[in-house]
């Protein structure tokens, strides 16, 4: 009788799922199980690189890629999991409901901005959070140059100093030039709850960012929370007001609305606590992966991160051990001991740091190569070829 591991999503840690998947499961060619991926596109979206520009272009097709490996495909959108019955409830582009088995569910429905704790953000504020927030984002800082000139239009505000509010952040003095010319008088300002720029990360970190903020002409407001936004701009809590027509919001970040279908602990962004084979706690046959599980790195208290690094990973050791459950092989435990970070600072450069201390490596011109090199090649999907996609995909062939 055949298996079936149904994959919910085909972002970082779905696609690798499904890979992995189907790569043990091509070993074991005399057992009998499909993979199959539940999600609204066959493709790719590159999101770590949506505060760029030309955002439309940031994805990566996904079908050869499946054909290639075995892999089956339903476009459309999972509503409700149902664990006791072993289905979940899809619809497909046409509103039509359907219901899919399994044997082994993989969960990798991704993360999404919260907004809805600040007055106003959700229906003024823009995101970068999917496609096509990100699109109409860059639509719309294009369309400044035909607004009239002013402080509101000459400011962005971006709210939260994090990883994907410092590369927005120091990525607009260049665009905001191009678009409304090298003597415009522009303002970008981010707005961060902690005490200095970057608090949440190492010294040296810290120290790189602070510079090539100044550097570039960024300005920080710690010590700040977001009241409310409104059309003409953000109040912050004590009073302090910034005209504005753009404001940018990176912060609140949560795992995918389904993890709450599941009857298990979650952590404070969502994410279901998994083990070592990233089975849900009290599920062994639903698997969390990717930005939607609370897994453990390694022994010494980290754990994964909302980040594509981690996801590509956990998705490859999800993938594999949902597919050795069904064909009695031994699980991988997954171990995530290396971590490193590459930020972009627009055209200062980048910095890349090892270690869960953050300690820098290179910086500016030499790190931005290597920004460019992991955006743009090593994330990307393997090519659709068989033999390929099955080497990459192995949990444990070197990554980063």
């Amino acid at each position: 009788m055949r298996k079936q591991i149904l994959i919910v999503g085909a972002g970082f840690s779905g696609m690798w799922a499904a890979l992995s998947a189907a790569r043990l499961a091509d070993m074991h060619p005399y057992q009998t199980v499909d993979i199959t991926v539940i999600a609204p596109q066959p493709e790719l979206r590159v999101r770590p690189r949506f505060y760029e520009s030309a955002v439309q272009t940031l994805v990566a097709p996904l079908q050869p890629l499946f054909d290639a490996t075995g892999i089956s495909f339903l476009q459309g959108t999972v509503t409700q999991l149902q664990p006791a019955s072993k289905a979940v409830m899809w619809t497909d582009a046409c509103g039509e409901a359907h219901s899919q088995p399994y044997d082994r569910l993989i969960l990798a429905s991704g993360s999404h901005v919260n907004r809805s704790f600040v007055a106003g953000a959700h229906a003024h504020a823009f995101d970068l959070d999917q496609l096509e927030s990100a699109a109409v984002l860059e639509q719309h800082l294009k369309a400044l140059a035909h607004k009239e000139e002013s402080d509101a239009r000459n400011t962005v505000v971006v709210c939260g100093g994090g990883f994907t509010g410092i590369e927005m952040a120091l990525e607009l003095p260049a665009r905001l030039r191009e678009i409304l010319g090298r003597d415009a008088k522009t303002r970008v300002v981010v707005v961060e709850r902690g005490p200095q720029p970057g608090a949440r990360y190492s010294d040296a970190l810290r120290d790189v960012i602070v510079g090539a903020s100044a550097e570039l002409g960024v300005e920080w407001l710690v010590n700040a929370e977001v009241e409310s936004v409104d059309a003409c701009g953000i109040t912050l809590k004590g009073g302090q007001r910034i005209a504005s027509q753009t404001v940018i919001w990176t912060v609140g970040v949560q795992a995918n609305g389904l993890t709450a279908q599941i009857d298990a602990p979650r952590d404070p962004q969502g994410r279901l606590h998994v083990n070592s084979q990233l089975q849900v706690t009290g599920y062994d046959d639903i698997y969390a992966t990717g930005d939607v599980a609370y897994a453990a790195t390694d022994d010494k208290g980290h754990y994964a991160l909302m980040t594509c690094q981690h996801a590509i990973l956990l998705g490859k050791f999800a993938g594999n051990n949902a597919a050795a459950g069904l064909l009695g092989v031994a699980p991988l435990p997954y171990r995530q001991e290396n971590y490193v970070t590459c930020l972009d600072l627009g055209a200062w450069g980048a910095v890349y740091t090892e270690g869960w201390d953050q300690q820098v490596k290179l910086t500016r011109a030499e790190a931005k190569k290597l920004k460019r090199s992991i955006t743009s090649e090593l994330i990307y999907p393997p090519k659709a070829d068989k033999a390929v996609a099955f080497g990459i995909a192995d949990p444990l062939a070197p990554f980063v």
